[in-house]
């Protein structure tokens, strides 16, 4: 059993940047894939970004270039820096743990409880 808590979020102005982070617990964090998904008021859950356990990366189109991220095992914690924010990034962000690298949802395994970001215009 993995369990993920999400820290980071926040109110930020459009243009600014936020870095969340996904604590996991278990000692099998190394060898899962991790992902960030997001969720508007009104709007499914979508696809942000995801890491392979060997550090392979992949990204929305929406946010291609302006977010990254990234996984410290020794830590047992991923990341997501957000850059060049905008108010359209404005979501609860999730993160998950699962053993595919993939950009669905249903394909992972474990989830947090979400972190609020807000991007002010």
């Amino acid at each position: 059993q993995v369990q993920l808590v999400e820290s980071g979020g926040g109110l930020v102005q459009a243009g600014g940047s936020l870095r969340l982070s996904c604590a996991a617990s278990g000692r099998t964090f190394s060898s899962y894939a991790m992902g960030w998904f997001r969720q508007a008021p009104g709007k499914e859950r979508e696809f942000v970004a995801a890491i392979s356990w060997s550090g392979s990366s992949t990204y929305a189109n929406s946010v291609k270039g302006r977010f990254t991220i990234s996984r410290d095992n020794t830590k047992n914690t991923v990341y997501l820096q957000m850059n060049s924010l905008k108010p359209e990034d404005t979501a609860v962000y999730y993160c998950a743990g699962g053993s595919t690298y993939a950009s669905s949802s249903s394909r992972y395994d474990y989830w947090g409880q979400g972190t609020q970001v807000t991007v002010s215009s």
